[in-house]
């Protein structure tokens, strides 16, 4: 039940999307570096000790064999190598808990960075993108998709620094304590790279489409529980649960093959690992027999070559992390990457001048204004009307007719395909987004009430207002006498999932428009879905609201804007009568039908 269409998802990520999703991470972690370093510094002390140590285990192995059958160990030598193994080893502990308290340190605070960047983001693109895409998508990627990096960043980064430095040294260990041994050792590689590159081919396509289908399922979750009173009107519980348990399968199924290729990872190293050590026990063995090598070499090398095997399994866990790394921050970035609204960084403001808005007059024209949300289906067709200041607006017509499109691209919510709007003789494409809301203040039908008190809500981004302004809109707003009902009155806790009902909720809005003093209105369908009284209560603040100022009004109740200076009648985009509620009654054309009709397919 689903309000925006499935995407496909993704069957594979090629070399192209991996190197750039890496490279765009590397970008955007230069902050990180020097932390990194430090902690590479710290497994890069924890790895030499580590290479150290075999040399003293091997001094260790030769007196207890060597004097085994004799009774004559020197234990001097036994507890002094005893007690440098342990200090070694405790010295390592510590650097590899640094490094790992560091890094961690590190990928949080970069996953804080992304979600903060993806904050502004949102900011920052246009709202068509939200038109196509579910909340719950977006919401996955500042969430799941973000996490999935900065965990597996936390664990692929420290396992890879370890590995190489582990591999330089114990291969380096390796060839001082045994060449022959080491040439044997060296054998297990091409396999254990066969297999590493085997399973990341299959697995890594099942990851991408992993995080994707987290991202769909989420927004089949998040579209659930939003609209929840529907669901439960229309009886459409079942289907909304079958939608939703397909969806669930098919990420239950995708998860399960991205675990079962990356748990194949760890058993195929260790299986080549078993065979390197009984090559080595063999050749060890004859070297032995030879004299050419004494039992602590033999405990060195073994030592060794579990240290050189361990990165080489590392490598294969980091490398089977990294896909999760891979495939969510392709996500993340893809997003950072969207089209942003165009810059204004050079645009000024043109109309509001030193005293603020009282100079704009609100003289508002539409010169030859088409627009369309697809390429191939035009909505609006070369729409021109010039609004005098001061006069109310009433925009009517049925669905589709381009009533609310054309606040839209009053706003610069959309540009216009062509032609253009101009306040004041100004045209809205050289003034900056942030001055044409400025000067408008809305009321909207879908009325928005955040977490915070009432006032908050009221003087919302307009905190230096007064106690005794404050209390005058309230009461021009009719919402005076409820707030006084309230507990702590203006002080009282609001949600929009609270209890205040919608005509409640738009007389706040009303208010905070008045609060905001903007020259411009836009009233759109702010008395749908009340009573009679609620209505009549809003109908009074919207007339004060109204007062002085150029207002846009779309309602559904013709009935409520009888009273406007000029009525446009749209329909499929065009302006097919415009004039009075009088003069257009008398007309007895589309608009005179839709009044005596009372009905309307919006």
């Amino acid at each position: 039940m689903s309000m925006h269409p499935k995407r496909d998802l993704p069957k594979k990520i090629s070399k192209d999307e991996m190197k750039k999703a890496f490279k765009n991470i590397l970008g955007t972690s230069k902050n990180f570096y020097i932390s990194i370093l430090i902690a590479a510094l710290f497994i890069l002390g924890g790895v030499i000790i580590s290479i150290i140590a075999p040399q003293f285990l091997s001094d260790l192995t030769n007196e207890i064999a060597n004097n085994a059958q004799t009774k004559n160990i020197n234990m001097e030598i036994v507890s002094k190598n005893g007690i440098i193994l342990a200090c070694l080893y405790f010295a390592s502990a510590l650097l590899t808990y640094g490094s790992s308290f560091i890094l961690t340190g590190v990928t949080q605070k970069y996953a804080n960075s992304l979600r903060r960047s993806i904050s502004i983001k949102i900011n920052k693109i246009p709202l068509s993108y939200f038109d196509s895409h579910q909340v719950g998508d977006i919401l996955s990627r500042v969430t799941n998709d973000v996490d999935s990096v900065a965990q597996s960043l936390d664990q692929s980064i420290s396992m890879l620094l370890q590995a190489v430095f582990m591999l330089i040294g114990s291969l380096i260990g390796m060839f001082v304590t045994s060449y022959l041994m080491a040439f044997v050792a060296l054998l297990s590689i091409p396999l254990m790279l066969l297999f590493i590159g085997l399973i990341m081919k299959f697995a890594m396509p099942q990851f991408i489409k992993r995080q994707e289908e987290i991202g769909q399922i989420n927004g089949v979750i998040e579209e659930k529980y939003s609209g929840q009173l529907i669901i439960k009107l229309f009886n459409a519980e079942n289907r909304v649960n079958t939608n939703f348990n397909r969806q669930n399968s098919e990420l239950g199924s995708t998860m399960f093959k991205a675990q079962i290729y990356g748990g194949l990872m760890q058993p195929l190293m260790n299986f080549i690992s078993y065979f390197a050590y009984i090559a080595i026990l063999v050749v060890g063995g004859l070297l032995l027999s030879e004299g050419k090598v004494d039992y602590g070499t033999i405990t060195a090398f073994l030592v060794y070559i579990r240290l050189f095997q361990q990165p080489m399994t590392q490598i294969a866990q980091a490398m089977n992390t990294l896909q999760t790394t891979g495939a969510a921050s392709k996500r993340v970035f893809d997003f950072l990457e969207e089209n942003e609204l165009s810059d204004e960084s050079k645009l000024t403001r043109k109309l509001a001048g030193p005293d603020g808005k009282e100079n704009i007059k609100g003289e508002v024209e539409f010169k030859h204004v088409c627009f369309s949300y697809d390429p191939s289906r035009e909505i609006i067709h070369d729409f021109s009307a010039k609004i005098k200041p001061g006069s109310k607006v009433a925009i009517v017509g049925p669905t589709g007719a381009g009533k609310t499109t054309m606040v839209n691209l009053l706003m610069r919510f959309y540009e216009v395909n062509s032609g253009e709007i101009l306040i004041d003789g100004v045209s809205t494409k050289d003034m900056p987004r942030e001055e044409i809301h400025d000067i408008f203040g809305m009321v909207l039908q879908d009325t928005w009430v955040f977490d915070g008190s009432m006032r908050e809500n009221i003087v919302f981004n307009s905190p230096d207002i007064s106690d005794e302004e404050l209390k005058a809109i309230c009461k021009e707003a009719n919402i005076y006498h409820f707030i006084r009902t309230l507990p702590g009155k203006l002080n009282c806790q609001l949600s929009n999932a609270g209890s205040i009902s919608s005509g409640q909720k738009q007389l706040i809005t009303i208010a905070r428009a008045m609060v905001r003093k903007a020259p411009l209105l836009i009233l759109d369908e702010a008395t749908s879905n009340v009573d009679t009284r609620t209505e009549e209560l809003i109908q009074e603040a919207m007339d004060k609201l109204t007062k002085g100022r150029t207002s846009f009004v779309i309602a559904h109740r013709l009935s409520t804007i009888k009273n406007a200076d000029l009525i446009l009648v749209m329909k499929d985009g065009n302006i097919v009568e415009q004039g009075t509620h009088e003069s257009l009654m008398k007309d007895n054309g589309f608009y005179a039908s839709l009044y005596n009709s009372q009905f309307s397919f919006e």
